[in-house]
């Protein structure tokens, strides 16, 4: 990580592409250029797996840890790629601020996926370069291949609930399927491979211009996932397979009954015996991927909250032990550097800061924060260079809005006494990154929302809610020149502007 560097947040879905979502299209590149001429450093985005309207949308809650999410994949590219012809895409798709019908762009993606792999099919056989994707690939995506056909033949149905030879994966079972399926299973692999076609273009671009990608990967996954079906060893699960505990947090001032997530907790026995394997090929997978990477949860790789399954609330929890210091231990083994975040927020403990500092690792500020329950913890006079400053994430309201909507009289009172003065509300967007561009710390990152000041109506994600997330699009306009003019700016000033 470069000293005194900073960068922007923005999910690639929040792009205004013309065909229903933001994908790694031309739109995609000119955001690269924005931040390249801004003096930005990093982009960082949201987890990039599939994600479905049944479970909100979020990227947080994918049915894999490693596949790439069908929606990025752009159709204009997959024209001037060969696989789709011009007429095939239909008339542009108007660019709504917060209206993103993710149900619509499922179903026209999928339309558009059939159409270019029953083109590109009788070819692939003899496609090297598919084929070594599917060589190098092949220890996820041959079981990712699997649940997706599977999952399809199921109507949609969570794996737990499939017939006994798929649900407990009888080998007979499965390669009849194989067979059966072999279409569909074919399918999702071409998918898959043109989601690493686009990625890597577009990753090689951003990097040829300087401009880092930083991603952010969930500590768990979904019990419906393809990795919980494959390595149910893996998990604490009972012998149907279903989670016996979940993940969460306990009780604090924010959620009197905690916050039960449902995610079937990790088996560590288990990873530790197989040198853990699965980690070391998910941090290899991500890194292959991006240039840093945010890890949720952090402090969960030094204890977590197990619930009982049968509990509805996270209250009847208990704090269990993680072995992070063997986890991160292999990981630096394997890796020559580990360019991780530390998600760090909340109440944590010493045993999570020792294994974050143990292994070097920068942890989180954000500026949102620094003036209310948490005061000192998150003040910029405060903050240490192995930080990454925020003025929000995707969890929190924009800048604009917490002030406008969130803030205390006295978490105002306390900001207005911070800064030495009473800004108009139309300017307090630049305050805060003013604040977290002034500290000390490494890196800042600004939400998109914050750069443009935009307000709470904007905003990216409301925890405990499963509707209206994940919508939030920058507008055609806004992607030029003159939105970054601010805080190009102050990382020239700040002494944070790529050379």
């Amino acid at each position: 990580m470069k000293t005194r560097a900073c960068g922007v947040l923005m999910h690639p879905t929040s792009l205004p592409s013309m065909y229903g979502v933001g994908d790694l299209g031309p739109e995609a590149y000119r955001f690269a250029e924005l931040l390249a001429e801004a003096g930005m450093l990093y982009w960082q985005m949201l987890p990039l797996g599939p994600t479905s309207p049944a479970l909100g949308n979020s990227p947080y809650a994918g049915f894999t840890a490693f596949a790439g999410n069908p929606l990025l994949i752009s159709p204009k590219m997959l024209v001037s790629e060969g696989f789709l012809r011009q007429d095939d895409l239909g008339d542009p798709w108007p660019v709504h601020r917060m209206s993103l019908d993710y149900t619509a762009v499922e179903r026209d993606r999928g339309r558009l996926l059939t159409i270019a792999f029953e083109r590109a099919r009788d070819g692939l056989e003899s496609d090297s370069e598919f084929k070594a994707f599917c060589r190098k690939s092949a220890r996820w995506l041959d079981d990712w291949a699997l649940f997706v056909s599977l999952k399809d033949h199921y109507g949609g149905k969570p794996w737990s609930q499939w017939n006994e030879g798929h649900r407990f994966r009888d080998s007979k079972a499965l390669d009849d399927w194989r067979e059966q399926g072999a279409r569909e299973i074919l399918a999702e692999k071409f998918t898959q491979y043109l989601f690493h076609r686009q990625w890597s273009e577009l990753r090689d671009y951003c990097r040829a211009n300087e401009v880092h990608l930083f991603g952010d990967m969930p500590i768990y996954v979904a019990h419906d996932s393809a990795d919980v079906w494959a390595h149910p060893n893996l998990f604490k699960l009972d012998p149907d397979r279903n989670p016996l505990y979940v993940a969460g947090v306990p009780p604090d001032y924010f959620s009197a009954t905690g916050q039960r997530w449902g995610n079937p907790v990790y088996n560590w026995r288990a990873h530790r015996d197989s040198g853990f394997f699965w980690w070391l090929a998910r941090i290899g997978h991500v890194l292959d991927r991006f240039d840093m990477v945010r890890v949720d949860h952090f402090r969960g790789f030094a204890g977590y909250w197990e619930i009982a399954a049968e509990e509805e609330t996270a209250i009847n929890g208990r704090w269990v032990d993680s072995p992070g210091v063997e986890l991160f231990t292999a990981m630096a083994r394997r890796f020559p550097t580990l360019p991780i975040v530390a998600e760090d927020l909340g109440v944590i403990t010493s045993d999570v800061r020792e294994l974050r500092q143990l292994f070097r690792l920068p942890g989180m500020k954000i500026i949102q924060f620094a003036f209310g329950k948490e005061w000192p913890k998150h003040v910029p006079h405060l903050h240490t260079t192995d930080s990454v400053v925020y003025t929000g994430t995707h969890d929190n309201n924009t800048f604009r809005g917490w002030y406008r909507t969130e803030a205390t009289e006295q978490e105002r009172a306390a900001l207005h006494e911070y800064l030495g003065h009473v800004p108009a509300e139309d300017r307090i967007h630049h305050e805060g990154i003013r604040l977290a561009m002034s500290s000390v710390a490494d890196t800042v990152i600004v939400p998109m929302q914050d750069v443009l000041g935009l307000d709470e109506s904007c905003r990216m994600n409301r925890p405990s809610t499963l509707s209206g997330n994940w919508e939030w699009r920058l507008l055609p306009e806004e992607a030029a020149t003159e939105s970054f003019a601010e805080i190009a700016r102050m990382a020239r000033f700040f002494d944070r502007a790529g050379q």
